[in-house]
C-alpha cells in the first residue's frame, strides 16, 4: 500500500566503483594502450639521448619528461574511463569550449618554436598545443548535436555541427595545421555517416576537401613545400623523409640491434613525428607490425562494442573517438613510409610530447567510458522488434 501511495524507491547501484569499472571495461583494449605506452618509453631511451646531448641536457632528460607526462596521461585515462557517459559529455563540452578559445587566441599569443606554424603556447617549463585537447572535446560536442537533432522537436544539430567544424578548420588552417584540420573533418564525416548522412552530401564534402587543398597549395608555401616533397619521384637523402626512409630500409625484418641505429642522430624529430623510423631501424618490421596490431585491436574492439550500443550519442561519440585514434596512428606511420605527405602528427602514446600524451589519455579514457558494458538490449534486438 505504501508503494501505491508514495511510489517505489529507486534502486541504487551499490556496487563499488573499482569492481564495477573492472567488470565493465574492455580489458584487451586498455592492455593494448598500456603496452603502447611501454613501447614509447622503450623507444624514448633510444631516440631521445642525441637530442638531449644537443640541447645540453642529461642523456635521459626527455625520457624522464615522457614518463612524467605519460603518468599524468594514464591517470587521466583511468579517471575518465570510470565516469558515466553524461558526466564525460559535460566535462568534454566545457573542455572543448576552453580549447576553442585557446585555439582562437593562438595567432596573438602563440609561438611556432621555429617550425613555421603557430601551434603552441610556451609556458617556459613546457608547451601546450590546444588542437590536441580540442579533438576529443569536438568529437563529443558534435556527437551531442547530431544525437539531439534526431529527437522529436530537436535542434538542427547536423547543421550546427557542420558550421562548428568549418570554424575549427579555418582556425587550424591559419596556423597552418592542415593535418589536424583534415583529422577534424574526417571525424565529423565519420560521425555524420554513422548518423545517416546521404552519400551525395559526403561526396560534396570530399569535393570541398579537394578544393580546399588546391587553395592551400596555391596560397601556402608551407603546405606546397610538403606536397611537392611528397610528389617528387626522388627523395632527398638529407631531408627528414630521406633519413626515415633509409632507416626503415636498413632495419629489415629484425632490425640492426638495440642502440645500433643511426637515424636518431640525424632526425630532429626522431623522438616525436618519426619515432616509428627508430623502431623500424633498431627492432625491425616485427616491432612495427606489433604496434600496428595494438592500434588495430583498440579500434576494432571499440567499434564492435559500439555496434551493440542503443544510445545514439554514445554510439556517435565513441565511433568518432575510435576513428581519430586509429587514423592519427595511420597518418603518422604513413608519413614515415612516404605513403602520405608530412603532417607533423604524433604517434599516440608512443611519440614524445606532453600535450599529445595527456590529450590522448583523456580521449582514450572517454572512449573506454563509452564502450563499457551497460545493461541494455542490443541494437539488433530493437531492429528485429521493429521489423516484426
Amino acid at each position: 500500500m505504501t508503494e501505491m501511495v508514495y511510489g517505489s524507491a529507486p534502486i541504487r547501484d551499490v556496487e563499488p566503483v573499482l569492481p564495477k569499472w573492472w567488470r565493465t571495461i574492455d580489458k584487451w583494449s586498455i592492455s593494448c594502450v598500456l603496452i603502447l605506452f611501454g613501447i614509447g618509453l622503450l623507444l624514448g631511451f633510444a631516440a631521445s639521448p642525441p637530442l638531449a646531448e644537443k640541447n645540453g641536457f642529461a642523456p635521459f632528460h626527455y625520457v624522464q619528461r615522457q614518463t612524467f607526462f605519460g603518468g599524468m596521461a594514464m591517470i587521466a585515462m583511468f579517471a575518465t574511463s570510470m565516469m558515466g557517459p553524461m558526466l564525460v559529455r559535460r566535462l568534454a563540452v566545457i573542455g572543448f569550449l576552453i580549447a576553442l578559445v585557446a585555439l582562437m587566441l593562438l595567432p596573438f599569443l602563440g609561438t611556432d618554436f621555429g617550425k613555421g606554424a603557430v601551434r603552441w603556447y610556451s609556458l617556459g617549463f613546457a608547451s601546450v598545443q590546444p588542437s590536441e585537447f580540442l579533438k576529443p572535446g569536438f568529437v563529443v560536442a558534435a556527437a551531442w548535436m547530431m544525437a539531439a537533432s534526431r529527437e522529436i522537436g530537436g535542434p538542427p544539430g547536423l547543421s550546427w555541427s557542420f558550421i562548428l567544424t568549418m570554424i575549427i578548420v579555418a582556425f587550424l588552417a591559419l596556423q597552418p595545421d592542415f593535418g589536424q584540420a583534415a583529422l577534424i573533418m574526417f571525424a565529423w564525416g565519420v560521425m555524420y555517416f554513422v548518423a545517416g548522412a546521404p552519400i551525395l552530401l559526403l561526396a560534396a564534402m570530399a569535393a570541398l576537401v579537394v578544393l580546399g587543398g588546391s587553395f592551400a597549395y596555391s596560397n601556402s608555401q608551407h603546405f606546397a613545400r610538403r606536397i611537392d616533397g611528397f610528389l617528387s619521384p626522388d627523395v632527398d637523402p638529407t631531408t627528414q623523409l630521406g633519413f626515415a626512409t633509409n632507416a626503415i630500409q636498413e632495419g629489415g625484418f629484425f632490425g640492426v640491434g638495440v642502440g645500433e641505429g643511426t637515424v636518431k642522430w640525424s632526425l630532429p624529430d626522431a623522438h616525436t613525428d618519426f619515432i616509428i623510423a627508430v623502431a623500424a631501424e633498431e627492432y625491425g618490421l616485427v616491432l612495427v607490425l606489433i604496434v600496428i596490431a595494438l592500434y588495430a585491436t583498440v579500434v576494432v574492439r571499440s567499434l564492435m562494442r559500439l555496434m551493440r550500443e542503443r544510445d545514439p550519442f554514445i554510439r556517435l561519440a565513441g565511433t568518432g573517438l575510435a576513428c581519430i585514434f586509429g587514423v592519427q596512428a595511420m597518418i603518422n606511420m604513413g608519413v614515415a613510409v612516404r605513403l602520405l605527405p608530412a603532417k607533423g602528427m604524433t604517434l599516440p602514446f608512443v611519440s614524445y610530447g606532453g600535450s599529445s600524451l595527456i590529450a590522448g589519455g583523456i580521449a582514450v579514457g572517454m572512449l573506454f567510458a563509452f564502450t563499457r558494458s551497460r545493461p541494455q538490449g542490443e541494437i539488433g534486438d530493437i531492429l528485429r522488434g521493429r521489423a516484426r
